[in-house]
């Protein structure tokens, strides 16, 4: 039930939700039919003796249960890797959640066996019989009002006052939709003045009564509302699995992020939500395990395909997010504004908006470091939009009845076939986006194509995670770092400069010849290009621009140019 709704479009996760709950039902029925066969056998030879023994296995059960319950459950909510289970539900779990199935079956095993003796067969049937009567008479029989004796079968305050509210709310939606429906319909005119008499006092004692209830505090609203909105969400990206906008796979990740929000805002509230959609988030490379194994074989052994496919998921992931966040400012204002009022919608809207300029921020990332995919796909999403809403128009005027079966299924096989078109993802290139990463760099405008085609097969593309060391102090300097997207820190223990896109960085200890001073560390995830002593040194031949560049980064540093073995541009 875990991965099912991320596998199976929802219509055949429905159906087969239906058949584990037929089957439930069989099983629990079959239980009873069960026992009732094999009662008059196994309590045929019943002693006296046998009741206490039935009488402490009934209570190794419950005491079994109520170490885990009372003393292990608290130490998993303490070291929070369990939420909190308060402790009226404990005891209902503690008296309704012991079951004899499983013990029935066990024992089955045991009585048909002719390996085990006559006696120990006699008496494992009499105590797993008399264990699955008492937890099917007694618990079952006393389960309601043992429920009712912990106040599990009331609404909370705020329920009671969340439920009279969403009544209030309720009835003048109702209200509003009726009326227009008695205009276009042209009803008599005194049934519907009786009848919106008689829904007014309807609504007014709703009103009346939500005016009476317990005041809700804002921050329960705004868990309430968060709650909400999460469910929401897990719901837009179910619809647009069903409507093929986003693959399985995608579909499995989000939907797994939106029940990590339903349940971590139940447990924290609005802080709760925030380390969710920040843990969902996943912005730039060398978050995950799988994230920085992809790296590693892209930097060290330059084996790029796993880094090109995590990197085109992670493209759809937040094109997908993206859209989704938009859409649920509208459900703030439909539907979450109309009972928690206008200051918690407001408060709604600012955490998506922040969620959303998240994401914002990784699209551009990535949009820096793969210029035009993002773009490519975006052009997917509209041809697969055209297409959904096309298919929806030829079963409208199919179930209209204006055009025939035939026809129908001719189109939908049209259809079919564009869909498989689209449905294919365009590949990312590495090698191509790093060619469009080096024309986009100012300091190589002056090659000629032949220069810039040596250029771009001599640089090695490299990526780097927040936080990375890129150069340690006194290393020795054996490349020059051209930054695509990002930003880096050189620090030394006098001065610290941050570099950001198009600027490079590791030439002066290059052209220097003396131990490097500064550190420089990657303050975001980031594209790093690289190229080496001998190339770099003839690309200073070449380009004066890249000349000059030097020169100005030797000047910001204090470095006087008669220190560097600058070679000087023919």
């Amino acid at each position: 039930s875990l991965l099912g709704p991320g596998r199976l479009s929802p219509g055949a996760w429905a159906n087969l939700r239906d058949v584990w709950d037929l089957l439930a039902h069989w099983s629990g029925a079959f239980i009873f039919v069960l026992a009732a066969l094999l009662i008059p056998r196994l309590l045929g030879g019943v002693r006296l003796s046998d009741v206490g023994l039935i009488a402490v296995v009934t209570l190794a059960a419950l005491a079994a249960r109520a170490v885990i319950l009372f003393v292990l459950l608290p130490l998993l909510t303490a070291a929070r890797l369990s939420p909190v289970v308060e402790r009226p539900y404990r005891f209902a779990i503690l008296w309704g959640g012991l079951r004899g199935a499983v013990t029935l079956a066990l024992a089955l095993a045991v009585t048909e066996s002719i390996l085990v003796a006559p006696e120990v067969r006699r008496l494992v049937g009499v105590l797993a019989t008399g264990f699955t009567l008492f937890t099917l008479i007694v618990q079952g029989g006393t389960l309601r009002w043992v429920i009712g004796r912990l106040g599990l079968d009331r609404l909370s305050p705020l329920d009671v006052a969340l439920s009279n509210q969403v009544i209030a709310v309720a009835l003048q939606s109702v209200r509003e939709t009726v009326a227009e429906t008695n205009e276009n319909y042209a009803l008599t005119r005194d049934i519907i003045r009786s009848e919106a008499k008689s829904f007014a006092e309807r609504l007014d004692a709703a009103v009346k009564a939500a005016e009476a209830s317990e005041e809700i505090l804002d921050r329960d609203r705004i868990t309430l509302g968060l709650i909400a909105l999460a469910g929401a969400e897990r719901e837009m990206i179910l619809e647009r699995f069903r409507d093929r906008a986003i693959s399985h796979r995608l579909a499995e990740q989000a939907l797994s992020d939106a029940d990590r929000l339903i349940e971590m805002t139940r447990s924290a509230g609005r802080i709760g939500y925030r380390k969710a959609a920040r843990a969902g988030l996943g912005a730039g490379l060398g978050g995950g395990r799988g994230d920085a194994l992809a790296v590693w074989m892209h930097n060290r052994i330059r084996l790029s395909g796993p880094l090109a496919r995590r990197t085109a998921d992670r493209f759809e992931s937040k094109l997908t997010q993206r859209l989704i966040l938009r859409d649920l400012h509208a459900f703030i204002d439909t539907r979450i504004r109309r009972i928690h009022g206008r200051r918690v919608a407001d408060l709604l809207h600012d955490l998506l908006n922040r969620r959303g300029q998240e994401v914002e921020q990784a699209l551009d990332g990535l949009r820096l470091q793969y210029p035009g995919y993002a773009e490519e796909l975006e052009r997917r999403f509209i041809r697969r939009t055209a297409l959904r809403v096309e298919e929806r128009e030829y079963a409208a005027l199919y179930n209209d009845g204006l055009i025939g079966p035939e026809l129908h299924a001719k189109l939908m096989q049209k259809l079919a076939a564009k869909r498989q078109r689209e449905e294919a993802r365009p590949r990312l290139d590495l090698a191509v986006q790093k060619a469009v990463l080096v024309r986009s760099f100012p300091i190589f405008a002056d090659l000629d194509d032949r220069a810039m085609r040596n250029l771009t097969r001599a640089l090695s593309t490299r990526f780097v995670a927040e936080g990375e060391v890129i150069l340690t102090r006194a290393a020795p300097a054996k490349s020059v770092y051209f930054i695509a997207s990002g930003a880096v820190e050189v620090g030394s223990s006098t001065h610290k400069q941050r570099l950001g896109r198009g600027e490079m960085f590791g030439q002066l200890g290059m052209l220097a010849r003396r131990p490097r001073l500064a550190e420089v560390r990657a303050i975001t995830h980031g594209v790093l290009l690289t190229l080496d002593e001998a190339r770099f040194k003839m690309l200073l031949l070449r380009s004066p621009a890249m000349h000059r560049a030097v020169i100005d980064s030797a000047a910001k540093r204090g470095i006087r140019i008669d220190e560097l073995s600058l070679p000087t541009p023919g």
